[in-house]
């Protein structure tokens, strides 16, 4: 048995069924595994849409997503690394490597990939040889599932995986590390009565799901507290999904990304903050202000590092699922009984301040809501910073509880979805996946239009089309700086979509919404562009930008 051989029986053992990547020359001994065809290896046409595939691939399949790439991709391969990294999904990164030495003797390809990688991974483990690649690969796996997840590189020179074993090695997989979240440490008990006696004392309470309760699995739970005590729920952007947003308790998304007028102001009037699963980053609390520093809050989260960071909390350290299991059975269990909070939730003030108004070219918010009504209940909504990730946050509702949606904000970079939806469709092949993506983003990933042809997967993408880099420009604006370096041309998207293959549309006025994503969902994959202004001339819900949602 050589190195490559024993590297895929591990993957083996811990139920890997697919691997994302593209060749190099140090990968070669490694694609001769691929004839077995136990495991699918999908080629990918950049290493950093291998790594994007990969993480969409983990966060709707609950198992970490294993991607590959030779020693010189392994640069490529950063920004999708460190936006995992960022947003906690879980992945085992293998890349490949010329002989060690080699790097001193500048060898071709050879750099020094532990250094590129540690500052944005769980570890970096470098395997000497081949003897290490079990404990390599059980660590890698261990570390990558258990408490906060995230990715974990594994670097394999050459010379191990062509090397042989004369003995037979015990494979000795933890498979029970297989999966996330793989441990439920519960949060102390203590802990948690002094947080129920907050809760059950609280008049107006309010619960935050972040994208935590999402890796948790956790939104039954959510949704059995919430009606337990008649609790409002809001969701970040990223946390989406957490409770069907049809649901009388649910407001919707809130923050500085997708929260509006209504959510927020749910915050604001609450007395009690009860965040879970939520990283409290600047975007998702609009700075520190929703909710504001001066809020009564408890804090459940699985790492140490985001419980309290921002806030002067009660912390609860664990599962988010195990420790909502225990706070329900410690209210139900409370000598004060059980009563339902007295909050009103109204939302038709908001909802009549929606501007469906026609303009020159398609208004989003109708598309949107358009989108919402032809979509299957299962439908995999992946979106990229701008149009497409602002109004589906704020304006397609959640018609399910769990993982439906996708947004990469861990750094928000351009050029995720396009490459995230192939991941996707390899997760949930039966489910139509919609790719909200813009001219910005796909000049990142236009290439994996013949990825996404080539494996003809059920996808459709929505191109918003507005001629530039319009979340910079309404930016640049609301700093009050003149417009400078936004602007680009714009290529016969449709005619690019059908060189590939893909069925291709155009949507330019909102009368035309209809039919045309009709046929795209019915002729999949396809691309429909759809013309929309500029974010600085039809303002999103972002804060500060527009006073007529906020």
């Amino acid at each position: 048995m050589n190195g490559s051989s024993l590297l895929f029986s591990l993957l083996k053992e811990y139920d890997v069924k697919h691997i994302f990547g593209l060749p190099g020359e140090s990968s070669i001994s490694l694609y001769d595994q691929l004839k077995e065809g136990d495991i699918q290896h999908i080629l990918t046409r950049d290493e950093r849409n291998a790594v994007y595939m990969a993480d969409a691939y983990a966060k709707l399949t609950y198992k970490p997503g294993v991607v590959e790439g030779p020693s010189v991709g392994s640069v490529y391969m950063l920004p999708g690394v460190a936006e995992a990294y960022k947003s906690s999904t879980p992945l085992i990164i293998l890349t490949t490597d010329t002989p060690l030495y080699g790097e001193k003797e500048n060898y071709l390809t050879a750099l020094d990939q532990t250094s590129l990688f540690r500052p944005i991974t769980k570890d970096t483990i470098t395997v000497y040889k081949i003897e290490e690649l079990p404990h390599a690969i059980r660590r890698a796996y261990r570390l990558s599932t258990s408490g906060k997840p995230g990715p974990v590189h594994v670097r394999i020179p050459g010379d191990v995986l062509e090397g042989t074993l004369e003995d037979n090695v015990e494979l000795k997989a933890q498979k029970e590390f297989s999966r996330y979240p793989s441990q439920r440490p519960l949060a102390d008990r203590e802990m948690i009565k002094k947080a129920v006696d907050l809760i059950l004392k609280s008049e107006s309470p309010v619960i935050i799901c972040g994208q935590g309760t999402l890796y948790s699995m956790a939104w039954d739970e959510v949704i059995e507290f919430a009606e337990l005590l008649g609790i409002p729920v809001g969701t970040t952007i990223t946390g989406k999904g957490c409770i069907p947003e049809t649901h009388p308790l649910s407001i919707g998304v809130v923050g500085g990304r997708g929260g509006m007028s209504f959510s927020n102001s749910v915050v604001e009037k609450s007395d009690l903050v009860i965040l879970i699963g939520s990283n409290t980053d600047s975007a998702n609390t609009y700075n520190w202000t929703i909710p504001s520093r001066d809020k009564t809050i408890i804090h459940i989260d699985i790492s140490e590092t985001e419980a309290g960071n921002n806030y002067d909390s009660i912390n609860l350290i664990g599962d988010a699922k195990a420790t909502l299991r225990e706070i329900i059975s410690e209210i139900k269990g409370s000598e004060k009984g059980i009563s339902k909070k007295n909050i009103t939730l109204d939302r038709s003030v908001f909802e009549g301040r929606l501007s469906e108004e026609k303009r020159e070219v398609v208004n989003p918010l109708r598309f949107i809501k358009e989108l919402w009504n032809l979509s299957p209940e299962d439908a995999i909504i992946i979106a990229d910073p701008g149009v497409g990730a602002i109004y589906a946050a704020a304006f397609y509702k959640a018609k399910r509880a769990g993982r439906y949606f996708i947004f990469n904000y861990g750094l928000g970079g351009l050029g995720y979805s396009i490459p995230a939806s192939v991941g996707a469709y390899f997760a949930k092949p039966n489910s139509l996946i919609i790719s909200l993506s813009g001219d910005g983003s796909f000049g990142f990933s236009v290439g994996e239009l013949e990825t996404i042809r080539r494996v003809n997967a059920n996808v459709a993408i929505i191109l918003f089309n507005n001629g530039g880099y319009g979340w910079i420009r309404a930016e640049m604006r609301a700093r009050g700086k003149d417009i400078v370096g936004t602007d680009f041309s714009s290529p016969d998207y449709v005619k690019i979509a059908e060189g590939y293959g893909l069925s291709a549309y155009r949507i330019t006025n909102d009368d035309e919404i209809s039919d045309t994503l009709k046929r795209a969902i019915k002729n999949t994959p396809s691309l429909v562009e759809v013309i929309v202004e500029p974010e600085d001339k039809f303002i999103p819900p972002v804060m500060p930008w527009s006073k007529r949602f906020l």
